[in-house]
């Protein structure tokens, strides 16, 4: 592993396959009576949040917990941030506090890999969402997901639709997949189809129903009302009517084919109810195996260079 984990583009085949091969063994921890490990015991694993994120920060924080790490949480409101305080000081403070690791969430694109190579801190970097750029834990879970649903993701056919412009879910999934071999469709109206798509790793489409019947899996995006300044389609009734996710639309999916989504979920507008709870959809199992993935990745980056779970871990675990 490298020292940061800031994209799924700086990941090849073996790294993402690593972390995925590490997750699925810590994930056996999640069925004992006592689940957690000393595998980073006497780490400090700050999570810097300058965004609001309730499930992705707890994800971290257990994660990293079930690891016998010292867990910090850091929140811009409330904090020295809300009174100007610039990212440079908030990262000198946590150097001297000793972080270990640093999970960022930040609002501005590029401010996890600023906070990485500004040459402030010594800690490693995991970036938990930077702006419309990536957000690479969240790829490696929906990864994740998906090899344990379907085996290999080696010439599967995956569906990314909805707010693709404003999503670092859509980004980084891109990334990940095509290198785990994978093909990659994106679907959305053109006026949330990202500029120069065609340079991606992806084919795309502005029509949902006749990339259906192809998919192996199709991936909802949240529609992001917060990011939007502009009138980017007509009504909300017209989105969903055009790419929201129904029953309907589901029966033409193949009957192996899975249904995911990143979460938090607009019912009713990018999903129905019906489809969210349905025995095909894998949302909540993603929130289950992100606890797993981001084990595995605070594990390789401070230091893992054993099997994540031996013998002599067990022991001490029981």
């Amino acid at each position: 592993m490298k020292r940061h984990l800031l994209s799924t583009a700086d990941l090849s085949a073996q790294d993402a396959t690593l972390i995925l091969d590490t997750a699925a063994e810590l994930a056996r921890i999640a069925d004992r009576p006592i689940k957690k490990l000393p595998t980073l015991r006497g780490r400090t694993v700050v999570n810097l949040f300058f965004e609001d994120s309730t499930r992705t920060r707890i994800s971290f924080e257990t994660a990293a917990k079930r690891l016998s790490a010292d867990v910090i949480n850091f929140s811009a409101k409330g904090s020295s941030v809300s009174k100007g305080e610039s990212l440079k000081d908030t990262a000198l403070t946590l150097e001297a506090m000793g972080a270990d690791a640093v999970v960022v969430r930040h609002w501005a694109s590029g401010g996890a890999y600023r906070l990485a190579h500004a040459g402030w801190i010594r800690s490693a970097v995991v970036n938990a969402g930077d702006g419309t750029h990536e957000h690479p834990t969240q790829a490696l879970l929906d990864a994740y997901t998906l090899r344990s649903r379907l085996g290999s993701l080696e010439g599967r056919r995956i569906g990314i639709v909805g707010d693709v412009l404003h999503s670092r879910v859509a980004r980084s999934n891109v990334h990940l997949l095509a290198t785990l071999g994978a093909e990659v469709t994106l679907v959305a109206p053109p006026t949330l189809m990202p500029f120069a798509v065609e340079t991606w790793p992806c084919s795309y489409s502005y029509e949902l129903d006749p990339v259906l019947p192809k998919l192996d899996a199709v991936m909802m995006l949240r529609v992001q009302r917060e990011r939007m300044d502009q009138a980017f389609f007509p009504t909300e009734r017209e989105y969903s009517r055009r790419y929201g996710l129904h029953a309907k639309r589901m029966a033409a999916l193949p009957e192996h084919a899975v249904v995911m989504h990143p979460g938090p979920m607009n019912r009713g507008l990018e999903i129905s109810a019906e489809v969210a709870d349905s025995a095909r959809s894998t949302i909540t199992e993603q929130v289950a195996n992100g606890v797993s993935v981001r084990m595995a990745v605070l594990y390789l980056l401070l230091g893992g260079s054993e099997p994540a779970i031996g013998t002599e871990n067990e022991g001490d675990a029981k």
